[in-house]
């Protein structure tokens, strides 16, 4: 438990706070709506917690310069919600949108499905009112589509809380698609549906969203909701194009060429907006749905080329099996980026550490076929041991330089990000000591 929580309501109170805190030596840590899943948001006991609900207002919205200003505590489904009234969306859509607030997402670099096309967080965001450690309030970004200088934006976005409390934020905001066309190809195997990723994204088409549901989580997802997934199908893509009425018909075709050609069993077209949502509250609603199969799970989020998805599929299998762990796997196929879900029962003995020794081997796979660490959910407490992986000591100490330029205390959310010896770490792979994240 924190020392004290605080629910400021303006910029001015939260710089109070901070100013106070800077003065008596106190750490502080930002919070979101606490969907975080890598512990990034964990106050410890002698810490001062400042929590956001008070501060939820949509404070404007630009419909020619289609932008939007938001407060930190507004909440990702809600802007989206209501920019619709004006023909515009939100894109980063991450599973947790109907209850993760923008500026945890902000802290982040949160994502989602329909960031393979459009980008995560920082790609939407312009500009930002930032309280520094010392209670300072700055400006980053610019209004202007190009701000000259040091992009401190771009380097904010990310940063997991340890550089500053953001308190307005400035979104871009983009049309509502002409067209929306909703794929659901039907694979008997999940091999055969990676082989379809790849065959998708070389014939040079970019969708909105492509997604990948397996057999376990087809499952779980059927349990609670008929989102139309076939029970005894091996795996499922649930892909998504947008644009143009004539630009959707002409990449239609190839998609479901692409499909067709790698082996589906079959290919069906969403015929309508209603079975269109139920296709997608069957992928968001994934992760509850495995509350069915087990009382408990822990969710890995990595990243690899799409190009290795097969291998590291065979390898969470392997590992799956290995440890007696079930594990399900639905994830953004589109970009590499695997959600390995292991489901158990807590209370039985030994399994949590054989959940957290598989997990570890997952993150080691995961470097060594060239991906990275954390393709959304941030490094937080969950994987900052595991980042000398990818990272060699130089590379992490000038990312340490970098937050001293914010925050010079180390004040704002310590003991995150960085390896301290304080969770188990494990051996560092050769690449990050030799010819770095490019081996």
């Amino acid at each position: 438990m924190p020392r004290a929580v605080v629910l400021p309501a303006n910029t001015d109170e939260v710089s109070r706070v901070m100013t106070l805190a800077y003065e008596a030596g106190v750490t502080v840590v930002g919070r979101g709506s606490g969907t975080g899943l890598s512990g990034g948001a964990i106050t410890p006991p002698e810490g001062l917690q400042i929590a956001f609900p008070r501060m939820n207002r949509i404070i404007d919205v630009d419909t020619v310069n289609r932008t939007a200003l938001v407060e930190p505590g507004v909440i990702n489904l809600d802007l989206d919600n209501h920019v619709r009234q004006f023909g515009m969306r939100y894109a980063p859509d991450p599973s947790s949108q109907r209850a993760c607030s923008l500026g945890g997402n902000i802290a982040e670099n949160a994502g989602g499905p329909h960031c393979l096309a459009y980008g995560a967080t920082t790609n939407h965001v312009i500009g930002m009112e930032v309280v520094l450690e010392d209670g300072e309030v700055v400006h980053l970004g610019s209004t202007a589509r190009e701000a000259a200088g040091y992009d401190l934006r771009g380097a904010f976005v990310g940063s997991e809380g340890t550089f500053g409390i953001a308190t307005k934020i400035l979104v871009r905001l983009l049309p509502l698609p002409e067209t929306v066309r909703t794929f659901l190809g039907i694979f008997s195997d999940i091999d055969s549906a990676c082989t379809a990723v790849s065959a998708v994204i070389g014939h040079g088409i970019v969708p909105a969203a492509l997604e990948m549901i397996d057999a376990l989580s087809i499952k779980a997802v059927q349990n609670v909701t008929d989102a139309g997934y076939p029970n005894d199908a091996g795996a499922v893509l649930l892909i998504e194009l947008e644009g143009l009425n004539e630009e959707v018909d002409e990449l239609s075709g190839e998609v479901e060429a692409a499909l067709w050609d790698t082996g589906a069993a079959d290919v069906r077209v969403a015929e309508d907006d209603a079975e269109r949502e139920r296709l997608w509250v069957g992928r968001k609603t994934a992760f509850g749905a495995f509350g069915t199969i087990a009382p408990n799970y822990y969710l890995v989020d990595g990243v690899v080329p799409r190009t290795r998805l097969t291998q590291m599929l065979r390898k969470v299998s392997e590992v799956s099996e290995r440890y007696g762990i079930t594990i399900a796997n639905v994830f953004h196929a589109g970009d590499g980026n695997l959600h390995p879900c292991m489901l158990f029962d807590a209370r039985e003995p030994g399994v949590m550490e054989n959940a957290m020794a598989a997990a570890a081997e997952l993150m080691e796979e995961c470097a060594l076929l060239g991906g990275t660490l954390s393709g959304e959910h941030g490094i937080g407490l969950e994987k900052k041991e595991f980042m000398p992986l990818v990272y060699t000591d130089a590379d992490m100490a000038a990312m340490q330089r970098v937050r001293e330029a914010f925050a010079p205390q180390n004040r704002l959310n310590p003991g995150k990000i960085f390896p301290d010896g304080s969770y188990w770490r494990p051996a560092a792979h050769p690449a990050a000591h030799t010819a770095g994240m490019y081996a």
